[in-house]
């Protein structure tokens, strides 16, 4: 391989279908669809105090370094609310739709913050889950897993789900601001269903809030 073509596989790649025309469109529309699902599930879970973590394992949080800008996105959402209600509160036709759609983006914000909190990531008897909010729900059991490092890597610009590498070596990237922090290696190349396609992989790093914990976590189950 070429040194330039080294680096173009280096580079993140946004994952995304081939797809065009009316195809594309429907393949968006079921996007938004299953996003507006998952955010109303989340709700649900957190109303109920039941986040997604399998029995007998232990959930880890990757949300920390976004937490507080969706909090304030939600907080401002929800202050435009009464803002909007008392600009045009003399007009009816126009006032109802505006506060429908006003509480809507709330809980838009509400139940993406919640679809990190209640779908962590988890390491338990039966192996790695890999979660980003609502979509994302990657099972690795342990026999698919060859080793789990910690390993921070830099990915700038990356989209929160990106593809490194080529071929065989294909990493799979979950990033919160640009880098990731734990690095599972596969025992060979597999194919993971994602929201935007499936995808083969040799590899998967993860961003966790508290690697130490996650690795002692999976300390207990491989050596």
């Amino acid at each position: 391989m070429t040194q330039t073509a080294a680096a173009a596989t280096a580079e993140p790649r946004r994952i995304a279908p081939q797809l065009h025309g009316a195809e594309r469109l429907r393949h968006g529309i079921r996007r938004a669809t299953a996003m507006e699902a998952a955010g109303w599930r989340s709700i649900g879970r957190a109303l109920l105090g039941r986040p997604r973590v399998p029995h007998g394992a232990t959930g880890f949080s990757y949300d920390r370094p976004v937490r507080t800008i969706l909090i304030i996105f939600l907080v401002l959402s929800a202050i435009e609310i009464p803002v909007i209600d008392l600009l045009v509160h003399g007009i009816a036709w126009l006032r109802w739709p505006l506060l429908a759609l006003g509480v809507w983006g709330v809980l838009t914000m509400l139940g993406m913050l919640l679809s990190h909190l209640t779908r962590p990531h988890s390491v338990g008897p039966d192996g790695i889950r890999v979660r980003h909010g609502g979509e994302v729900d990657i099972d690795l059991p342990w026999e698919m897993i060859a080793s789990v490092q910690r390993r921070r890597h830099s990915l700038s610009g990356a989209p929160q789900l990106s593809l490194t590498g080529a071929g065989d070596e294909q990493v799979l990237n979950q990033v919160i601001q640009d880098h990731s922090e734990i690095e599972i290696a596969l025992e060979r190349p597999t194919l993971l269903p994602l929201p935007q396609g499936d995808v083969t992989v040799a590899a998967v790093r993860i961003s966790v809030d508290d690697p130490a914990a996650f690795l002692d976590a999976v300390r207990t189950h491989i050596p």
